[in-house]
């Protein structure tokens, strides 16, 4: 897991050089299922997180491919947007499961429930980069 300035997402795949692109992730579903390209998750439900349980919680063990600040990811599922340019529907929340709590700590099963993020479909091909602006798909 490596934290990029920008990365190219494609439809019906992923982001380019993540592990669930290839097929080869953990839990890669066969055939590829579209809440599997891309997960989002708060920075402030990690912040939260981290210090409600006073554990030394991060982005990266939070394991998504993108972290969001401002906005609610909850309020995304079933609603098209945009990063940058690149068109996105959120499809489910992802909630926290017992690989992630193995990876980093027990406390996240119970601690992020309904705060772990957001599954989501790629909708159009492009780029995006840190600090692209998210906004609702008129």
């Amino acid at each position: 897991m490596t934290s990029r300035p920008e990365v190219r997402a494609v439809p019906g795949k992923g982001l380019e050089g993540d592990r669930y692109f290839a097929s080869v992730g953990t839990f890669s579903p066969t055939p590829p299922k579209p809440d599997y390209e891309l997960t989002f998750i708060e920075e402030e439900k990690i912040q939260a997180f981290a210090q409600e349980f006073s554990i030394p919680f991060t982005s990266f063990h939070a394991r998504r491919n993108i972290v969001t600040a401002g906005l609610s990811l909850n309020d995304l599922v079933g609603k098209e947007f945009y990063v940058g340019d690149v068109r996105i529907r959120g499809i489910r929340l992802c909630e926290p499961c017992s690989y992630l709590a193995k990876t980093s700590f027990d406390e996240t099963l119970r601690g992020l429930v309904h705060k772990g993020g957001l599954r989501a479909q790629i909708l159009s091909e492009g780029v995006i980069h840190v600090g692209d602006a998210i906004h609702i798909a008129p």
